[in-house]
Formats: C-alpha cells, sequence, structure tokens
C-alpha cells in the first residue's frame, strides 16, 4: 500500500508539481494571449445554432468558408518577420488584432439581435462572411506575437547570471508551449461551463428572445480582447521592472535596454516573406473574388508553394541533420492534420435527430476541453519520452478507434443499446463517453512541436521561424478543409431549411451521412500512418 501510495505521489509530483515549479512570471504575458484565443470559444455553440437556424447556407459552402477562414494563420510568416522587425512595437499588433476581434463579435451581435440598417447595407450571409475573417485575421496579429514571447519568456540564465544547461532549457520550453496549450484549453473549459448557464432553457424560449440570448453572448466576447491587451501590457510592465532593477545594479539604461533586443543588434529585413506574403494576398484575392473553377485548389498551390520556398530559406540557418529532421517531422504533422473531417452535416444530425440542444453541446465542449486539460498533464511524460512521429501514430490508431461511437450513433446502436440497460446507454451517453475518451488526444501532436520550433529558433528570428513552421503545418488545415468539401460533394447531407412561413424549402436528407463518417475515419486512420512509414524509411527520418 505505501509503494503504490509512494509511486502515485511521484508520478503526481512529476507531472503535476513539477510543471508548476518550472513556471516563471515572465511565461505570464504570452499565456494571457493564448487565454484570450481559447476564451472564443464562447461563441463556438452559438455560432453552430445561429448558422444552423438564421443563414441559408450548405455544408458545402460552409467547409469553403472554413478554407478562407483557415488562409489568413499562412499570413503568419510576414505577421511573424513583422514582429521580429519591430520587436519593441510588436505590442501594438496585440491592439489592432484586438480591434479586428472585437469589429466581429459587434457584427454577430448586430446580426443575431436583428439589427435594421445591416440589412440595407449587406445580406447576413455577406456579414457573417465578414465577421467570420476578421476575427482570424485578430487572432493571427495576436498569435504571431504571442508565439515571440513565448519564446522570449524562456531565460537562459538562472538567477545569478550563470547560463542554463541545454537539459534545463529544453524542459523550460517544454513547459512554455505545455503551459500556452493549458491556458488555451482552460480557457475553452471556462467558457464551455458558462455556456452551460447561458443555454438553460433556451429551447423553451421565443425566435426574438432566443436571438437576444446570441447577441448578449457575443457582447461577452468583446471581454476577449480585452485579456490580450492586458497581456502585453503586463510584458511592458514587467520589461519596465527588470530595466529599473538592472540600472540600479549600475548598468546604463541603454545596456539595460539590450537585454531585450534581438542578439546581433537590430533585425534586417527580409523581404521575400513580404513580398511572399503579398503575392499570396494577391494571389488569394484575385482568385478568391474571380468565378473560376478550382480557385481554392489554386490558392491552396500557390500559398503552399510559397511557404515551402520561404522555409527553405529559414532552414539553411540549422545545421543539415537538425533541417532534415525537421521537414520529416513537419510533414508527418500536416499530413496528420490535413486528414478532412465530416463537416457540419454530422452536427446537424445531431440536433435534428438526436435531439441534442444547445446546454447539452455545451457539456460536451465542457467534457472536451477539461479531459483534453487533464490529459496534456497526464500525457507530458509521453510527449517527453517518445518521439513526434511516434505520436501521430498513437493519435491516428486512437481517433480510427474512436471514430466508431459517432459512426454507431447515425446507425442506430443507441437503439439497441438504451433497452439493455434500462435507457442508460442511449445517444446522449454514448456521445459523453466518445467525447470523454476522445478529448485528450487533439492538442498532443502540436505540443512536442511548438517546443522544437522554440527550441531550434535563432534568436534573431524568434517569430520569423516560429511563424514560418506554424504557417506551414496550419495550411495543413486548410488541405482539411478542401477535403472536406469534397467529400461533402461527394456524399450529400443537408438539413432542414424553412421559410419564414414555417413552409420547408429544403428537406433534411442525412443518408449518405453515414458513408461520410466511414469515409473520413478510414482516411483518418491510413493516411497518417503511411506517411510516417515512408519518411521514417527516408533520409528525413527523426527521433526528436
Amino acid at each position: 500500500m505505501r509503494r503504490s501510495w509512494a509511486a502515485l505521489t511521484g508520478w503526481f509530483d512529476a507531472v503535476v508539481l513539477d510543471l508548476g515549479r518550472q513556471m516563471r512570471w515572465s511565461f505570464l504575458p504570452p499565456l494571457m494571449v493564448y487565454f484570450a484565443y481559447g476564451a472564443s470559444g464562447i461563441t463556438s455553440v452559438v455560432g453552430t445554432f445561429f448558422i444552423k437556424d438564421y443563414l441559408d447556407v450548405s455544408a458545402v459552402f460552409l467547409a469553403g468558408l472554413g478554407f478562407w477562414v483557415g488562409l489568413p494563420w499562412a499570413l503568419k510568416m510576414p505577421m511573424g518577420h513583422l514582429v521580429d522587425l519591430m520587436w519593441r512595437w510588436k505590442w501594438l499588433l496585440v491592439f489592432i488584432g484586438a480591434g479586428l476581434i472585437a469589429a466581429s463579435f459587434v457584427i454577430m451581435f448586430g446580426l443575431a439581435t436583428r439589427v435594421g440598417w445591416m440589412l440595407g447595407v449587406m445580406p447576413v450571409t455577406a456579414w457573417f462572411v465578414l465577421a467570420s475573417l476578421l476575427s482570424p485575421t485578430g487572432y493571427v496579429l495576436q498569435d504571431a506575437v504571442a508565439d515571440a514571447l513565448s519564446v522570449e519568456a524562456v531565460p537562459k540564465v538562472d538567477e545569478s547570471g550563470k547560463p542554463l544547461e541545454e537539459t534545463t532549457i529544453r524542459a523550460l520550453h517544454t513547459t512554455m508551449q505545455t503551459l500556452g496549450r493549458v491556458a488555451l484549453i482552460g480557457a475553452l473549459s471556462a467558457v464551455a461551463a458558462l455556456n452551460i448557464s447561458l443555454f438553460a432553457g433556451i429551447e423553451t424560449l421565443p425566435e426574438t428572445a432566443k436571438g437576444a440570448v446570441f447577441g448578449r453572448i457575443y457582447l461577452m466576447g468583446l471581454a476577449i480582447p480585452v485579456i490580450s491587451v492586458s497581456g502585453v501590457l503586463l510584458a511592458k510592465w514587467q520589461q519596465h521592472r527588470q530595466i529599473a532593477a538592472m540600472i540600479a545594479q549600475g548598468l546604463s539604461r541603454t545596456q539595460a535596454e539590450a537585454h531585450f533586443a534581438p542578439e546581433g543588434g537590430a533585425v534586417k529585413p527580409n523581404w521575400s516573406y513580404f513580398i511572399g506574403g503579398g503575392i499570396f494576398v494577391a494571389i488569394s484575392v484575385t482568385l478568391g473574388l474571380s468565378e473560376l473553377p478550382y480557385a481554392q485548389e489554386m490558392i491552396f498551390a500557390g500559398s503552399l508553394a510559397i511557404v515551402l520556398y520561404l522555409m527553405r530559406q529559414l532552414l539553411a540557418v540549422l545545421e543539415p541533420a537538425k533541417a532534415r529532421a525537421l521537414i520529416g517531422t513537419a510533414i508527418v504533422i500536416f499530413i496528420f492534420r490535413a486528414t478532412p473531417l465530416p463537416g457540419a452535416g454530422a452536427t446537424w444530425f445531431t440536433i435534428d435527430e438526436l435531439g441534442f440542444d444547445p446546454q447539452f453541446i455545451a457539456v460536451l465542449e465542457l467534457i472536451t476541453s477539461v479531459l483534453t486539460l487533464v490529459g496534456m498533464f497526464v500525457l507530458r511524460p509521453l510527449m517527453a519520452n517518445h518521439s513526434i512521429v511516434y505520436i501521430v501514430v498513437l493519435l491516428s490508431l486512437a481517433a480510427g478507434l474512436l471514430s466508431l461511437p459517432n459512426i454507431g450513433l447515425f446507425y442506430g446502436i443507441q437503439n439497441w443499446t438504451a433497452p439493455l440497460t434500462g435507457g442508460i446507454v442511449d445517444a446522449r451517453f454514448i456521445a459523453i463517453l466518445d467525447t470523454a475518451m476522445e478529448s485528450p488526444l487533439g492538442q498532443v501532436a502540436m505540443i512536442p512541436m511548438l517546443a522544437w520550433i522554440a527550441r531550434n529558433a535563432p534568436d534573431s528570428l524568434k517569430a520569423t521561424f516560429f511563424a514560418v513552421m506554424a504557417s506551414f503545418t496550419n495550411l495543413a488545415l486548410s488541405a482539411s478543409s478542401l477535403g472536406t468539401k469534397y467529400l461533402n460533394q461527394i456524399f450529400t447531407v443537408t438539413r432542414e431549411v424553412k421559410a419564414p412561413d414555417g413552409s420547408v424549402q429544403i428537406p433534411a436528407d442525412y443518408s449518405q451521412l453515414g458513408l461520410l463518417l466511414i469515409t473520413v475515419a478510414v482516411i483518418g486512420l491510413v493516411v497518417p500512418l503511411i506517411a510516417a512509414a515512408l519518411v521514417q524509411r527516408s533520409r528525413l527520418h527523426t527521433t526528436d
């Protein structure tokens, strides 16, 4: 008994308490920005029901919009380099991002509460698309600064000024990135719990009252940019105190401020990043506004070519072995994240056919975020002791297994399990159980990758290095959106759409959703495993 207790306490100390011991006050500013990003989940549930009830759009349209919403994250390349160039003034980008996020929430508030003059300017769908694009653009600006702050926050010397060992620095970077995910998921947990309260009894309200609830939630979202702005203000206050302490120890102000500047002085602009970003914007806008077939595919191909070109330039500063290992790791992560998803139709099915209301969906989101948070602590030894490729393979196998309950729900497994268990194992029970098992896996693959990037980022190009590598992996989400669109074109899923008079304009049709779910599960299982096997048998293999 004592041995078991000692083993349990030792595990708790190594997994949880050690993470707290490695926390530094310098970590707090980027954590606040990450927390603000996670808090954006407060509008996820209301967004799902707003789209379903207020907008006459298809699952294919939403999948295509998901592609556009993901593209601003590829702009982290020029944004990251801009952060390095304007290092002392990088906080301004957080303010600009906060303004864009606030504008997005204000637009959605107006749509939810049916502000009359808005419809006289643009249709509801156009306003929705604008809000959907403003928000990620704001988060991209803030995230580029937060990534740079997360690298800068890790000390290189101890309290006496002695350089830290490489193993210690590696552990601190892993801790910083883990805490970043903890802040993000912790915010998701907080807003998911809040959503449960906000949506209590909403299904009994008339439509106008529902709109008022939706609008109030979007107004509450305005607290999010306040949090991120507070984070950079805290960083500036911390820096001011440190500079004052150095001056008190006898350093001049110039010498003290030099401690917070990139090594080697001011960063020289590399116009390739801005030219590449400009070409990316030009291609996206030109093709996006055109009616050319396969415009999204051409934008994706052009974006990928630009990112790969910039990656090649950036990898030149690394040792050849490290560069090859990073390329191999990035390929595996890219393909893992590029696998398609079922799309909005799967959520519509749970609402229309299984009777999941906003409050229950908020409960599922709370379970997801809380168990993801717990999973990051529990699986921390796994992330520290195994390679990224090993983790991706493990997560792919787990994802394939955990896709079975959702497929079972479509084919009515709950109609078999509920009578056998006295009504306990019904659709909601299965959804909760599936969510509980699947929750911790989503963020696990990214933490080792982020820590690797942070450790190897050149001191003078912290934000640029982070942004280029993140842009590559984020483009995988655009590829995932394209795959989702293709599958929704092959397997058509429609929800019921009613006219204002109550007549049915488009009938619900979920007959092909089962094949869609099976196809997504097979692709998500097989493709990452093949990619991992090929990379590990090539010169790009990695053990990091």
